[in-house]
């Protein structure tokens, strides 16, 4: 268990698309490039909108499996799609994010989630179906250091 001292939030920048990893004083010990919702901000269910405010990391999924690792329903498939092109899939590791404020308390129904991407290429742009896209090696180190319960603010600027 972390101490408070130790204790981290995460924070995104939709506008910067980009995810910082804070410590207990707020210092930046870590960046990530991230994609964001092309389809822009919002929690109406089935906008595909990345949604702003206050939230937690509610459950991790994928821990072991290897960079690419293919989830279906938080399910590791046994399939690598790090080549698949056409699809957009959730890949590597899912950290499932649950809304803490009235206005994103349906978060975690609208399945909004921190996971890896076949679509790299794109990481760094609003390119996202609502979820936060970022790199396999990225989210697989995020993934560890980021314990459930983790607080995370998601903010346009």
């Amino acid at each position: 268990m972390q101490t408070p001292e130790e204790e981290i939030s995460l924070h995104v920048s939709v506008a910067r698309q980009l995810l910082e990893v804070r410590d207990a004083r707020g210092r930046t010990v870590r960046r990530y490039p991230v994609s964001t919702s092309r389809f822009g901000l919002g929690t109406e269910p089935g906008s595909l909108r990345t949604p702003l405010g206050a939230f937690r990391v509610g459950e991790k999924f994928g821990g072991g499996e290897p960079l690419g690792a293919v989830f279906k329903s938080r399910l590791p498939t046994g399939e690598n799609g790090l080549d698949a092109p056409d699809e957009d899939l959730v890949l590597t590791r899912i950290l499932w994010l649950h809304g803490a404020e009235e206005a994103n308390a349906n978060t975690r129904e609208r399945y909004i989630y921190i996971h890896g991407t076949n679509h790299e290429a794109q990481v760094g742009g609003p390119a996202s179906h609502g979820c936060i896209r970022m790199l396999n090696a990225d989210v697989a180190e995020l993934f560890e250091i980021v314990p459930s319960g983790c607080p995370v603010r998601i903010e346009e600027s």
